[in-house]
């Protein structure tokens, strides 16, 4: 019950809190992580903790799936070099680099500083998808943080479980094994994502109940990271995989009326689970703190020290990338570079990796520093989440990267015109034809004119003549939205328009076609 009642004063609290972040215009992740920290400084609050599998299990695979949905594949296409030479490259750089600064700067031995390098050494999907669903990032930069952030996971988890077996055993590396366990994961979790992904659209093509399908949609995150664990995968990469083949293929195995729900089902969701998750993060390093041995008070020196330097690491590393983000010069740029460097934050993922180092090595002896690299992984990740948090809005405003509000309100608006003189051309069509009463054929073209004439609230005159014509009406209308869809889809593929407006026109289409009734 104790557990039931965190739970739910958890839930209140966040609600309370995201509203206050929307109305202050703060990120609700940065805010929440703020307000956890500073319930856990109230004299008396109880000692919050976390077992690694509530989150790994519980909270990630909906939140992975969630985000992995939102990428835009064919962006994605465009960046997947740097995406690559990130999710490797620099993971394995973060690790490196951070294990000898913590070997120096800490009291860890070198095996449990490269353990706490393991860790913190890729970014969160999670935390990069919730500071940056609100901002205004141009689309290449953004699907290049959540691309690297989504995928990234096979490398960070092979090097972590490589780093724990030496701190645990004291054993030499088999690097030939590492080789073939991070193959393991990567490409089986892969293909058992794959797998997933082709049994549910298969079921989903044939299944019209709203309420099934919400079910499915829920349970397909859980059931592909279960049995991605289950085979010894990547239970992570698996959830990402599915998520991204499921997503691109939406709009082929729902209709409108079912996308709907989805949408506002997994809302609810995800922002349920982020915020219980920010506010633990937040719960969590007071109670992280009061456990250190003696002789570390100096951790929040040396987390400030490890963040400054996955930074400018990260930094270092954008620079000669942010050229592939450049399509018309292919130059350097620092402004993109920094952009791309302070919105690759750490988060959930971290966390959960730190929680489950073994208690004890291999002789039954406790393991040493394992209290103080579960104190700078949540410091770090604190820091990320507030301090990047906080102001990654200002860097990107600063840049002159942000995309303008006039920017996307013109984009959305020659793809309206677009999307309407579709809809009037299929309407020239069908009058050809006389397949149509024309009284229907009216309605419909007059609702179309005033959407091309800016009026797309008017109200339609006349009734209808009988029901036959209102049904005649309706398919029409129907027939219009599935062209305007599809004309939507096409201007997507020809990168006219970006997926932000793609996803909102396609939302106004859902809601007009849902409006009509069976």
């Amino acid at each position: 019950m104790r557990a039931v009642g965190t739970v739910l004063l958890l839930v209140v609290l966040a609600t309370a809190v995201a509203t206050g972040a929307k109305r202050w215009r703060i990120p609700a992740p940065s805010l929440l992580v703020l307000v956890g920290l500073g319930i856990a400084l109230i004299p008396g609050a109880p000692a919050l903790h976390i077992a690694p599998e509530t989150i790994g299990l519980v909270v990630l695979p909906p939140l992975l799936y969630a985000s992995a949905e939102e990428l835009s594949v064919r962006d994605l296409r465009t960046v997947w070099k740097p995406v690559i030479v990130l999710a490797f490259g620099l993971v394995l750089a973060s690790a490196a680099v951070i294990g000898l600064l913590g070997a120096w700067l800490t009291p860890l031995s070198g095996a449990m500083a490269f353990v706490l390098g393991c860790v913190l050494a890729s970014t969160d999907p999670v935390a990069v998808t919730a500071l940056g669903r609100r901002l205004a990032l141009p689309g290449r930069v953004q699907v290049l943080v959540q691309g690297e952030s989504l995928f990234n996971d096979a490398t960070s988890l092979v090097m972590f479980k490589v780093a724990v077996a030496v701190a645990v055993s004291s054993s030499a590396v088999s690097w030939s094994r590492a080789g073939g366990e991070f193959f393991l994961l990567a490409g089986g979790g892969s293909l058992v994502g794959a797998v997933v992904a082709g049994v549910v659209a298969l079921i989903r093509r044939r299944t019209t109940d709203p309420v099934l399908e919400t079910v499915i949609a829920l349970v397909t995150p859980y059931a592909a990271y279960v049995l991605a664990e289950g085979l010894h995968t990547s239970g992570v990469t698996c959830v990402v995989v599915a998520g991204v083949l499921l997503g691109r293929s939406s709009h082929r195995l729902t209709d409108a009326r079912i996308r709907l729900q989805l949408q506002a089902v997994y809302g609810v969701v995800v922002f349920l689970l982020e915020s219980v998750v920010f506010a633990i993060v937040g719960l969590e390093l007071p109670t992280l703190v009061r456990d250190l041995p003696a002789g570390t008070g100096a951790w929040p020196l040396q987390a400030l020290a490890i963040a400054a330097a996955l930074i400018v690491l990260r930094l270092l590393w954008m620079v000669p990338l942010s050229a592939a983000l450049k399509p018309t010069t292919r130059r350097p740029s620092w402004r993109l570079a920094a952009v791309a460097s302070w919105a690759g934050t750490r988060g959930v993922m971290p966390l959960a990796a730190a929680l489950s180092i073994p208690l004890v090595a291999d002789n039954g002896s406790p393991l040493p520093g394992r209290a103080l690299v579960l104190t700078l992984t949540t410091a770090v990740v604190v820091f990320t989440l507030v301090v990047q948090g906080l102001s990654l809005a200002g860097v990107v405003n600063r840049s002159g990267l942000a995309l303008e509000p006039e920017h996307t309100a013109r984009e959305e608006s020659r793809t309206r015109l677009a999307l309407t003189r579709a809809g009037l051309v299929h309407l020239d069509e069908i009058t050809e034809l006389e397949a149509v009463p024309e009284v229907a054929l009216d309605r419909v073209r007059r609702r179309l004119d005033a959407q091309l004439d800016h009026n797309a609230d008017a109200e339609e005159n006349g009734p209808a003549d009988g029901q036959t014509t209102l049904d005649a009406y309706r398919d029409l209308r129907r027939d219009v939205i599935a062209i305007q869809s599809a004309e939507l889809r096409r201007l997507y593929e020809d990168h006219r328009i970006s997926d932000t407006t793609r996803r909102h026109l396609q939302h106004e289409l859902d809601l007009e076609e849902t409006a009509l009734g069976r």
